[in-house]
């Protein structure tokens, strides 16, 4: 729907402002995140987070595992008091369900870690091109990225080069 929208605001556009001049420019935002610095940090951080976090989930597994046996060689004893056994049992589920809890915590605080590292850094690529946009009297700059240009003929310039520079990337 909003993709109509702008093909219609973009086609009327010309015929409404044809005693102005439009300029257009078009810049590759993923190929200018994956060169900054501040991109590289963030996943080191996110990296050693998401490490720490297997690290315990293998501790947790190895713990649910011995319980594991040790509930398996008192099922396999007739002696052993059924009431032993259902308790033991029971810590297996309790484990199994610590297990499943602490992953999706795990999966959950990750994305956060995530978009908290990585927002300063959108933001400051945003920027860049709100930037770029503005000392080059662009009206339009499209992400080649995101599939978002309709149309980059004549009257686009890329502007991926100059969005760099304002980042101090070469």
């Amino acid at each position: 729907m909003i993709k109509k929208i702008l093909l219609a605001v973009l086609l009327a556009a010309p015929m409404c402002l044809s005693a102005q001049t439009l300029k257009f420019g078009t810049v590759n935002t993923q190929e200018v995140f994956n060169l900054m610095p501040d991109k590289a940090t963030a996943e080191n951080t996110l990296k050693e987070t998401a490490a720490k976090y297997d690290a315990e989930g293998k501790k947790l597994q190895e713990a649910f595992a011995q319980l594991q046996a040790d509930y398996e060689k008192l099922e396999a004893d007739a002696t052993t008091p059924k009431a032993i056994k259902d308790r033991r049992m029971q810590e297996l589920q309790e484990t199994y369900q610590k297990i499943q809890n602490f992953q999706q915590t795990a999966s959950q605080e990750l994305q956060r870690t995530q978009e908290t590292l990585l927002a300063p850094i959108m933001d400051k690529l945003q920027n860049a091109i709100k930037a770029v946009g503005a000392e080059g009297g662009y009206t339009f700059i499209y992400d080649m990225s995101m599939g978002v240009v309709l149309y980059a003929g004549n009257g686009a310039e890329d502007v991926t080069s100059q969005v760099k520079a304002k980042l101090g990337i070469k």
